[in-house]
């Protein structure tokens, strides 16, 4: 069990939040439809769990870090709507500065670190994070996301090593939503319990009902309480699902509808609207306001988005280096 209660304030709190996450990635959808949103883009709609659950766990001094689907991470860990939604259009008023996009959200201020397009590149750094917070004698923790194809990567096997051996402050969450962009898990590897890859570094390893809040909420905060009494790192393969497809140029032929609305059948947002009805937490009056001022949150962010300013032709020689008059070559 958690140390850290669960209460009614947590099931309106998962609830809010996660339905904010879920419409804002449903509007963004739309807008990149009507080619408002340009490149690539990897929406989060079904695996709101994951991120719900670890909040209600995590200090705003704990650091975070993901791959490129990752626009529900900055809003979870405290990024404005307005600003992931800016950044998504390419205006200068995004997290990134428009300079980042859909994939590369960034918000030093809230402990968000990315937002990284190389596959399981995020996995050294989240331990580099976590060893930063320990060199500098803090007890806050970095969770570190892949996505279940990631754990393919070399780089993974190197940082669990040191990450174990240096006892550093990370928790590595695998979300495995069972494919890795097209390709079924069961066939690119050997193992198909995903969280068994920890156990040979003596990480303490397991699976997670990621569509649960409540489990998440569970095993985050074990392995929380672990990595701030300087045990070092646990490795959660929290087991989810995306009802839409890796990116939205993706036709989903790898899959059958039936597959998909068996999951829908385990949303996580209705799930916790049942907890709370059953439990009497709120009325439909409190769920209607709560629709009423998600759907006012993400109008305004797209508002804000379009209103926004472009970037000037200048800012392409800012945020590169340190150095504010490094020489560029610029005829």
């Amino acid at each position: 069990m958690s140390s850290i209660e669960i209460t009614k304030d947590t099931y309106l709190q998962w609830y809010e939040s996660m339905l904010l996450m879920r419409k804002f990635e449903e509007k963004t959808g739309q807008l990149y439809g009507q080619q408002k949103i340009r490149g690539f883009c990897h929406l989060y709609i079904g695996q709101e769990a994951l991120l719900a659950g670890a909040m209600s766990v995590l200090r705003p001094d704990d650091s975070l870090i993901t791959a490129y689907r990752d626009h529900a991470h900055a809003i979870a860990k405290g990024t404005h709507p307005n600003a992931v939604m800016a950044e998504m259009y390419g205006k200068v008023t995004g997290c990134s500065r428009g300079k980042g996009g859909s994939m590369h959200m960034f918000d030093a201020e809230n402990k968000f670190f990315g937002g990284h397009g190389i596959v399981g590149g995020q996995i050294p750094l989240g331990a580099g994070i976590a060893f930063a917070e320990k060199y500098a004698g803090k007890d806050s923790v970095c969770v570190t996301y892949m996505g279940d194809g990631a754990v393919r990567q070399g780089a993974l096997n190197e940082t669990f090593n040191m990450a174990a051996l240096w006892k550093l402050p990370v928790i590595f969450v695998c979300e495995n939503n069972g494919y890795a962009m097209g390709t079924s898990v069961a066939r690119t590897t050997i193992e198909p319990d995903i969280y068994k890859l920890g156990i040979p570094y003596g990480i303490p390893s397991s699976a997670v009902d990621g569509m649960d809040p409540v489990a998440v909420h569970n095993a985050m905060n074990e392995a929380v309480d672990r990595a701030r009494a300087g045990e070092g790192p646990t490795f959660l393969e929290m087991r989810t699902y995306r009802y839409k497809g890796h990116s939205m140029s993706d036709p989903q032929k790898y899959r059958t509808k039936e597959e998909v609305e068996s999951y829908k059948a385990k949303d996580p947002i209705e799930i916790v609207k049942q907890a709370i009805e059953a439990n009497k937490y709120a009325d439909e009056k409190w769920f209607e306001e709560i629709d009423a001022k998600i759907k006012g949150q993400v109008d305004e962010a797209v508002k804000f988005a379009e209103e926004s300013p472009w970037p000037e032709a200048s800012d392409l020689y800012t945020d590169v280096y340190v150095q504010k008059d490094y020489p560029y070559i610029k005829d």
